[in-house]
């Protein structure tokens, strides 16, 4: 079972794990928001989720692009 949690959180970019790590709620929880939340709402939290996960790829890379400027 940790292997799939492990292999989701890779593939799911880590989005409610980080959720989770700023507002102090378990992750499994997060998730079931979003899976609840986008069933009533016909998927409109994907397009949070995915904007959530575009703007933490994007201050990963920037962070990135930082420390090799310093360094």
């Amino acid at each position: 079972m940790r292997k799939l949690q492990h292999f989701f959180e890779e593939q799911a970019f880590g989005v409610c794990t980080r959720l989770g790590e700023i507002l102090s709620i378990s992750t499994s929880s997060i998730r079931l928001f979003f899976i609840y939340a986008s069933f009533l709402t016909f998927g409109s939290p994907l397009i949070i989720y995915m904007g959530l996960a575009f703007i933490m790829n994007l201050r990963r890379h920037l962070r990135k692009q930082y420390n090799q400027i310093w360094n």
